[in-house]
């Protein structure tokens, strides 16, 4: 799969989730065999005031497989200049955040209420696409809302407005991640416009994969959800084998997981995302309710390490 200059290794992609896709999680997803990682989306206004914390999420590692770096903004002047500081850090692709439902985002202008202004995403686009040496990609909702489904067009204007590829999660912003995904709506986003189409959304093994993939001949699948606490997703889809792995191997992930957090962050950092994640890890096993429960009350990484080697003998 190719976009714009870039050639992805494969067409299965870690979709962009906030807390989720940090450098550990996009090392491990990258190991899993994703064709490319999406980082978490970043403020180009925070960019542009240079915030430290903001600057911390750039990282960038080189066993990572093809890096998507996704930016979220209204303005593009100020949108340009952001990409402009950070051009040349070593990612691939340059994303534009339009389908984030978050309401501090959307009260904001920012992520899926660009939807609701077509012309101004456009301009954005045009302007990312003049200002960096990277491929421009969009993500972008079915619409803002049931009465407003306008991703075709949205879509139409970000290919004419320079965009590499597109990227479509079949909800409006109103249904969050609520029901099922609409892939109609990426199959009519394919069908106008000439570029790569993403889909996004319900994607959680190879059956759903290539059912969205025959339905909507979408030319990318994007994972999101489905991948906290299963990066061997990325193994059985880019295999074609459905992977399950073994109580060891979950305990040994959980501990590589937060080896990798206590590196890039720190060990009381590290400790307290890693609760949240082993959570996913262990959803569906044999006393994995207990197991939860406990583990948020470790206090230590010696604590938390103890608890996780439980695992390899859960029946």
């Amino acid at each position: 799969m190719q976009i714009g200059n870039v050639e992805l290794k494969n067409e299965y992609i870690l979709a962009p989730m906030a807390g989720f896709t940090d450098l550990p999680f996009r090392l491990i997803c990258s190991k899993m065999g994703a064709g490319m990682v999406c980082m978490e989306m970043i403020s180009a206004m925070a960019i542009t005031y240079k915030n430290v914390k903001t600057f911390e999420m750039l990282n960038i590692h080189h066993d990572e497989a093809t890096v998507s770096l996704q930016l979220f903004g209204k303005d593009p002047a100020i949108m340009a200049e952001a990409s402009k500081m950070i051009d040349e850090y070593p990612f691939d692709i340059l994303d534009v955040n339009m389908g984030c439902p978050v309401k501090k985002i959307v009260d904001n202008g920012e992520g899926s209420a660009l939807m609701k202004d077509p012309i101004l995403a456009g301009r954005i686009i045009e302007a990312l696409v003049k200002a960096s040496s990277k491929p421009v990609t969009v993500k972008i909702r079915s619409g803002f809302d049931e009465e407003h489904i306008n991703a075709a067009k949205v879509a139409h204007i970000a290919y004419e407005s320079g965009a590499s590829a597109v990227a479509v999660h079949g909800r409006t912003r109103n249904r969050f991640y609520e029901g099922e995904a609409d892939w109609d709506i990426i199959r009519q986003v394919k069908e106008s416009i000439p570029i790569p189409v993403l889909g996004s959304g319900d994607v959680k093994d190879i059956e759903s994969a290539e059912r969205m993939k025959k339905e909507t001949g979408a030319d990318g699948i994007m994972v999101g959800r489905a991948a906290r606490g299963n990066p061997w997703i990325f193994k059985s889809l880019s295999e074609g084998v459905e992977y399950k792995p073994s109580n060891d191997e979950i305990a040994d992930m959980i501990l590589n997981h937060l080896d990798l957090l206590v590196i890039a962050k720190d060990e009381y950092r590290a400790l307290r995302e890693m609760r949240t994640h082993a959570a996913f890890y262990t959803a569906g096993m044999k006393n994995s309710a207990a197991f939860r429960r406990e583990i948020n009350f470790t206090q230590t990484i010696d604590e938390f390490v103890k608890k996780v080697n439980e695992i390899r003998d859960m029946k």
